[in-house]
């Protein structure tokens, strides 16, 4: 594969993905039995605003972006697009759908919703244009304090999630589901989205970040 095919393969999974996240999450929120750690934040903060989830995100985004600037942590193109692409993708979905009232309908929503965002997970890292911000937020921690990444995500999104649902945000069911499947499904898709690289310089990652680490925007 020539160096424009890769590059431009890794345009379409990068900006694919992050519009596949954005889709999925709604399928979550239409779903109402629970969302993944950060929506339920935003979820909360949207109640509490008048703004849509998605422009909420948004702000998130962006806010946690400036506390990169402390961390020292360098953004990548993926980075900067994950702010924009998953909030409108998510908005945009959410108008388009048709409200979801019975069971039965939304467990289907519930379980499409977590699969595809495993998928869309797996398709935005492995193009390597850089991690989401949140993720960004996690491995900065990690690096400035030197403790484990685990105990930075799980202290950081039960945070979230805590702050969230004290301002209206949904958990439940949808939200351990969530918690216990998302690693492996993207990994799994992690695996089957690879895209090998000419050489490790041609990666945007930012070095010292596993891909561990990234398993979650």
């Amino acid at each position: 594969m020539s160096a424009q095919s890769r590059l431009g393969r890794r345009l379409i999974q990068l900006y694919a993905g992050l519009a596949l996240y954005g889709a999925s999450s709604a399928l979550l929120v239409e779903a109402g039995l629970g969302l993944e750690p950060w929506n339920v934040l935003h979820q909360g903060l949207a109640e509490l605003t008048g703004l849509t989830i998605g422009v909420v995100s948004i702000f998130v985004g962006a806010a946690v972006l400036l506390l990169w600037i402390p961390l020292r942590q360098r953004p990548g193109l993926g980075t900067v697009s994950n702010v924009f692409v998953v909030g409108i993708a998510m908005d945009a979905t959410l108008a388009a759908m048709p409200a979801a009232h019975t069971l039965a309908v939304r467990i289907p929503l519930l379980l499409a919703g977590i699969l595809l965002n495993g998928v869309a997970t797996g398709l935005y890292i492995a193009a390597r244009f850089g991690p989401g911000p949140r993720d960004g937020l996690m491995t900065g921690l990690h690096q400035r304090t030197g403790r484990s990444i685990r105990l930075m995500r799980t202290a950081v999104e039960i945070a979230v999630v805590a702050t969230g649902f004290a301002l209206g945000g949904t958990i439940g069911i949808g939200t351990v589901l969530y918690a216990v499947s998302i690693g492996p499904l993207a990994q799994l898709f992690l695996r089957m989205f690879d895209i090998p690289s000419a050489s490790d310089s041609s990666t945007v990652v930012a070095t010292g970040q596993p891909r561990r680490a990234i398993l979650r925007r």
